[in-house]
């Protein structure tokens, strides 16, 4: 597998992470029908909401703010819960992060000294030391205020194999888009005639010391529909980023174009990605100065292992009267598969209620991740003697696994993690075929866990497919149907909802004897590419159906009713609650809709939302509108509905899901006289949040409305 360059991908806006510190579908057969858009956006009343920061925008939104935060903040359990949910974000107790560059460990670290946090590095030794001296080679405080900027880090790119340079990725407020700045990693400060771009959402890889590939904004007609670079050109240090020389062009129809540059055990690799669409690409590798494009099916995912390379398939692929299925890893030697060989071998085949998490890998061996009935277990892959041999490595049992490798260049030793709802996280070092890992760092209890179990159960959806989901409550449980109980759901994506330990929902919730459900709903990739492209499109109604009989089976088990039936998703989980809304609002006591998509009209037009048209559909083709119209929450909220109370979170800084989602919905929904909360952070990103501070604030607002609401007499 490759070497991944330390860039924090923001997947679920609401996911709790608990190591921090520094960290990768067919086109249309006929030619589309367009309708323009301008159509639609005369029948909006609510089009000027899409301005992201006017002063009517901004004052709008300040306004409904004060509601929230008034009626929020003063109830008694909010401060004492923001109070503590801070201790724990900022505690110092966590597990740091890390990376191996060089003969350090990396990490950004965030505290309540370290506000916007600190890039910093220490030995392996001193690692292993219950309170580890730490050397800071950037404090983002200090550069913020000198700079009289909000920055948030963002990640880094260094350059292999000295480590001695790197890339920061800087973002004004937690957006995507980044300012890149080149850093001397030795030195401890920006580079003075370094490589240095914009604000933009662009992708950079370092080619060698003077030369990057480069992805931006290189003026009119360079970023896709979407907003992301369309071109990739090679930059020479020393010389002006117009006179960059064009490497790659893709079509502006595409969701992005990137060049990237894999050292993967003493292999070098050089790729450019034309994503078409979210699920599909060409890949082209670098061979004698010509960019070759792989043969491969277009959803197939690449990647490599050493002088192989691999495959995960999205879709079935026959060769040669062979079928090769859908959730597969297939493997080749990459001079073998250039010279038109197609013996692939099998490392990894799906079955029904088994799929594949996740690849990594040590010197000398594959560790494949797998999910069984949405439980982890790990496997090692050896490669010798033209097979690959197998062995177990971890199999924990309501638990969460990961295990990655510690320097895939020199060595077989491997991190491994481990965690579930209720057992706070460990952090192992281990060498294959070696003695039992070695515990390094385990997380406190952040919060009370005596008295609570996990159970996983299965809900019958409409057609009859067993809907899996994990319900974690006392164990004592009353089966009354009066506990308030917390309903999470996502259902995108191929994203899939595991058992994590996140103590800010333990500190806020289940602390109080509630009861939280995880739900692992179609669209998910909890059983592979078919369990999420069962969810696909015009058949998004699976996913909303699977979250349905959830709701339903809690109730039918008594668990409880939807007076006390809460349920709380963010982005395309925030899609989800608000089919929830206008679907059933008689299933739920409360929403909480953090950082939505809502408006499935217009959401192609909004910021990265053309990105998204492989999961969701083309709301300017009619056949995809006349499905699309039936889950655009937008669209289906009605006045002479009875609505459960909802609370609408969003960021004006988030420039992926335009915050106009929630800010129409809502105004909407008051405009025909629904009682609801809205609060937009005016920083944060799509995480919602910019630092710690912010949010221990927004989640406390979230809990102390959803026990308002859902233990109300």
């Amino acid at each position: 597998m490759k070497r991944c360059s330390l860039v924090l991908a923001l997947l679920l806006p609401w996911a709790a992470v608990w190591f921090t510190g520094c960290s990768t579908s067919p086109l249309p057969a006929d030619p589309p029908t367009f309708r323009p858009v301008s159509t639609v956006a005369t029948n909006d009343p609510y089009l000027w909401l899409e301005e992201i920061d006017s002063d009517r925008v901004l004052e709008w939104v300040r306004d409904r703010n004060a509601v929230s935060t008034y009626e929020l903040t003063n109830s008694p359990a909010f401060e004492p819960l923001r109070q503590r949910l801070l201790a724990i974000l900022d505690s110092r107790e966590r597990i740091p992060s890390v990376t191996k560059m060089g003969p350090y460990l990396y990490n950004f670290w965030r505290d309540d000294r370290h506000v916007r946090g600190i890039l910093r590095r220490t030995s392996l030794a001193e690692f292993r030391q219950a309170d580890p001296a730490w050397e800071t080679v950037l404090d983002l405080d200090q550069l913020a205020e000198a700079e009289q900027e909000n920055w948030v880090y963002k990640g880094m790119s260094a350059l292999y194999p000295q480590y001695e340079r790197c890339l920061l990725y800087l973002s004004r407020g937690g957006a995507d888009a980044t300012v890149i700045r080149e850093f001397d990693l030795i030195g401890k400060g920006f580079v003075s005639d370094g490589f240095t771009l914009p604000e933009a959402k662009s992708s950079v890889a370092w080619r060698d010391a003077d030369t990057l590939y480069v992805g931006t904004d290189f003026g009119p007609g360079s970023l896709t529909d979407s907003g992301y670079p369309r071109v990739v050109k090679a930059w020479r240090r020393g010389t002006a980023l117009d006179q960059a020389e064009t490497v790659f062009a893709g079509e502006p129809t595409d969701v992005r174009v990137r060049a990237t540059v894999v050292h993967d055990r003493g292999h070098t690799y050089e790729f450019v990605i034309r994503s078409i669409t979210f699920y599909s690409d060409e890949t082209l590798l670098l061979r004698d100065g010509a960019w070759v494009e792989l043969d491969k099916p277009a959803d197939a995912r690449v990647s490599t292992f050493a002088d192989r390379l691999l495959l995960a398939l999205r879709s079935d692929w026959t060769l040669n009267g062979v079928t090769h299925p859908a959730g597969a890893l297939l493997a080749i030697p990459v001079e073998d598969f250039l010279a038109g060989n197609r013996d692939f071998a099998m490392l990894f085949r799906p079955e029904p209620r088994k799929s594949l998490a996740g690849v990594s890998g040590t010197h000398r061996h594959l560790i494949l991740n797998e999910l069984e009935n949405v439980r982890n277990q790990l496997t090692i892959l050896t490669p010798g003697n033209g097979e690959w041999h197998r062995q177990p490595l971890v199999t924990p049992g309501f638990g969460t696994v990961s295990a990655w490798g510690f320097d895939p260049d020199a060595s077989d030793d491997y991190w491994l993690t481990l965690s579930d709802f209720l057992t706070p996280s460990s952090l192992y070092l281990g060498t294959i075929d070696g003695p039992a890992p070695e515990q390094l760092k385990s997380l406190p209890a952040f919060f009370r866990t005596d008295g609570l179990q996990i159970e996983q159960h299965h809900a019958p959806s409409h057609d009859g497919t067993l809907v899996p989901y994990f319900q974690v409550s006392p164990k004592d449980l009353k089966l009354n149907g009066r506990n308030p109980t917390l309903l999470d759901g996502y259902g995108g994506f191929e994203i899939s909802r595991l058992s994590n330990y996140d103590p800010l929902t333990g500190a806020g919730w289940l602390e109080q004897g509630h009861v939280y459900v995880l739900a692992n709903i179609r669209g998910g990739g909890e059983f592979g590419p078919r369990w999420h492209q069962a969810a696909l499109k015009a058949n998004r109604q699976v996913a909303y159906n699977d979250f349905i009989a959830i709701a339903e089976d809690l109730i039918r088990r008594r668990v409880t009713s939807p007076k006390r039936l809460g349920i709380t998703g963010g982005s395309n989980g925030g899609l989800l609650m608000g089919n929830m809304l206008v679907q059933r609002p008689d299933l739920f006591g409360a929403i909480a809709c953090h950082v939505p998509l809502l408006d499935m009209r217009r959401y192609h037009v909004l910021l990265a939302g053309a990105s998204w048209m492989g999961e969701y559909g083309n709301p300017d083709l009619r056949e995809d509108w006349n499905f699309l119209r039936r889950y655009s929450a937008y669209h289906n909220v009605r006045p002479d509905a009875r609505y459960p109370r909802t609370f609408f979170t969003t960021s004006t800084r988030d420039d992926r899901v335009h915050p106009a989602h929630a800010r129409k919905m809502v105004a909407r929904m008051q405009a025909q006289g629904h009682d609801l909360l809205y609060y937009e952070n005016l920083e944060g990103g799509h995480a919602g949040a910019a630092n710690n501070a912010q949010r221990a604030f927004m989640r406390a607002l979230s809990l102390v409305f959803l026990e308002k609401e859902l233990t109300r007499p």
